[in-house]
């Protein structure tokens, strides 16, 4: 199901990315439209889904089922559509809309489809508050045929054979294509989503708790700790409260949308009002279980004054220009906010700037930080994690209630060289390599049943890969018995791919390689599955945590002061030992240089029958 997902939503993101190229709009103009379509087949495909099951269990009364109502789905998360906001009904309209006779809800004639899209997004606003003013409603400005073609291929039927919740993923997907095209255009970039997910995995959300995001964007931060909570068998609404600020009204609007398409509830504050550099928009200041967020880097020009008299400093200010009066940068602000939100027991994981970590302006502060015994862990991460930045970042996160025998420590992990390739411009971490860095949080903290319960994971899903590859490994297998027989088995269906591709008729050929294309993919998951097992267990065996150079290492709050207060990982775990690869380092240097005298040989001879040529050419 998972590929037939992935192919589906490739297919979407084509149809919408050509048709946009047909418009001549940007895809700032364009995005915003794009994602409301989605919103409103997402919308749609919760609305049948709700009003099934409450058809499903509602009483006749004389042989009659009375109609569903707005109260049904109010009740289930879900957003009751009037009839004239349902995508079917949209999909179905004429050609010619002048000429069906339609109204809008003040009396109005629709005479275009783009007016039909409008009259649907208020009517959805209506019926939710928080989306009130919220929805696009600029889609006069397709023409009704590019309009057309969209509504229709977002109505795809796969999208309700494999669920409504992955009307969600889609969803997400569009966003983060969308982040990758506005970074031609100049627009704005999201936070990738193994970033959010590595600060709610660490963070572990309770529930009966208050998160706030101060600079939430598009609300990812919300959308990740929701299917943290609910993956847990709770209903995130009734369990947490989810607060945010975004100046950019832009991208208050996408959260809002995000959060509605994933039936989560927030209160955002957007614009002016919401600059968490000047404002607590809902007084928050010391009543957080939790802060998360991905805040813009190296924002200067804050003025001094004003964040000085919104308060949340509890570090004092950072060090500004005395003749401006600006802060040159609000990396260390943004970290004192972070700091200040925090109730006596709550927890912080955010997104910073690398540099921040060993600033030597910012050192006061960082020491307060550190001697409060508050910060927790630190992971540095690599270059190309963003869609459109290709800076490395590190992830900080504080714990007030921190254990006392941990009070003295911050555990620091560089795991700047661990990542999944997905292109030349973009890395990011597997479901498993999330997982296995999890751990390493989880041995520190003495959580070692955690980590049992990963290795178990990972010894089932190995053997339930494996037989979908057609490989059936033994039940007691090691991690390392696992990799070598699937690297046997990658290698033996290769040749057979090969073979069958060559031995093929010519009207099957493609199908006999899409068919073990596939095979061959599912092999290669499975043995990355066991390489990453492979990974953590030779690294912390059966769970015992221990410092490993190069990756990991705890450090006591003396050992930081040695270093003048420095948190970046790298001044702590050092470097790993290089693999001894057999070779003996005189014979290698001796082939090196054998190898530059042939090479410079060779130039030579290239060089001589130029000239020659040359001289008979009279050059």
């Amino acid at each position: 199901m998972d590929d037939s997902i992935k192919i589906l939503e490739a297919k979407l993101w084509d149809t919408a990315d050509s048709l946009r190229a047909g418009s001549n709009l940007t895809s700032a103009q364009y995005c915003m439209p794009v994602l409301g379509l989605i919103f409103l087949r997402y919308a749609f495909s919760r609305f049948k889904m709700v009003e099934a099951e409450v058809l499903r269990n509602r009483v006749k009364r004389q042989g009659q089922v009375r109609p569903v109502e707005a109260a049904d789905f109010a009740a289930k998360s879900a957003i009751f559509l009037p009839e004239a906001a349902r995508y079917d009904y949209l999909v179905s309209l004429p050609g010619n809309i002048a000429s069906a006779g339609l109204r809008d809800e003040s009396g109005y004639p629709i005479n275009s489809l783009g007016e039909a899209v409008n009259h649907a997004m208020r009517l959805v606003e209506g019926q939710s508050r928080i989306l009130t003013g919220v929805l696009p409603k600029g889609y006069t400005m397709f023409d009704d045929v590019l309009l057309g073609e969209l509504l229709r291929n977002f109505n795809n039927s796969a999208l309700d054979d494999v669920g409504g919740d992955v009307i969600g993923r889609i969803y997400e997907y569009f966003l983060n294509k969308f982040a990758q095209t506005a970074a031609q255009d100049d627009g704005v970039f999201f936070t990738p989503k193994s970033l959010v997910k590595m600060i709610v995995n660490v963070l572990e959300p309770r529930p009966q708790s208050i998160l706030i995001d101060p600079a939430c964007g598009s609300g990812g931060m919300f959308v990740q700790t929701g299917d943290f909570i609910n993956h847990a068998g709770m209903s995130v609404n009734k369990t947490m409260t989810f607060y945010g600020q975004e100046k950019v009204d832009y991208n208050a609007q996408l959260c809002l949308m995000n959060m509605a398409v994933h039936g989560l509830e927030a209160k955002i504050a957007s614009g002016s009002a919401a600059n968490s550099f000047y404002t607590d928009a809902f007084n928050l200041a010391g009543k957080c279980d939790y802060v998360m967020a991905n805040p813009p880097f190296n924002v200067d020009k804050v003025n001094a004054d004003e964040a000085a008299a919104a308060g949340r400093l509890p570090f004092g200010l950072p060090s500004y220009n005395a003749k401006t009066k600006a802060v040159g940068n609000g990396n260390y602000l943004w970290i004192s906010y972070f700091y200040a939100y925090l109730n006596e027991r709550g927890r912080a994981g955010f997104v910073m700037a690398a540099s921040a970590t060993d600033s030597n302006p910012d050192r006061p502060i960082r020491k307060q930080l550190v001697e409060t015994g508050h910060v927790d862990v630190m992971v540095s991460v690599g270059n190309n994690f963003f869609y459109t930045k290709s800076l490395p970042c590190t992830l900080w996160f504080f714990d007030k209630g921190k254990q006392p025998a941990l009070q003295d420590e911050v555990l620091f992990i560089d795991a700047r060289a661990y990542f999944t390739y997905v292109s030349k411009t973009l890395n990011t971490w597997s479901e498993w390599q999330l997982r296995n860095l999890n751990a390493i949080v989880w041995l520190y903290r003495g959580e070692s049943q955690k980590y049992t319960a990963l290795l178990q994971e990972y010894r089932e899903a190995l053997q339930a890969d494996a037989l979908r590859s057609s490989l059936r490994l033994a039940p007691h297998a090691s991690f390392a018995e696992a990799a070598e027989a699937l690297e046997r088995h990658l290698a033996a269906q290769k040749e057979q791919a090969k073979a069958a591709a060559e031995t093929a008729p010519r009207a099957q050929k493609k199908a006999v390689e899409q068919e073990w294309k596939a095979a061959l993919e599912h092999t290669a998951e499975a043995l990355a599955t066991a390489r990453e097992a492979l990974w953590l267990t030779d690294k912390f065996g059966d769970g015992v945590y221990r410092d490993v150079p190069g990756l990991c290492r705890r450090a006591s709050r003396a050992e930081i002061a040695e270093k003048n207060y420095s948190l970046t990982p790298g001044a702590y775990v050092g470097v790993a030992p290089q693999e001894d690869d057999g070779i003996d380092f005189a014979t290698r240097m001796r082939e090196i240089h054998d190898e530059l005298n042939r090479l410079q040989q060779e130039s030579d001879r290239l060089m001589q029958e130029i000239n020659a040529n040359r001289e008979k050419l009279g050059i």
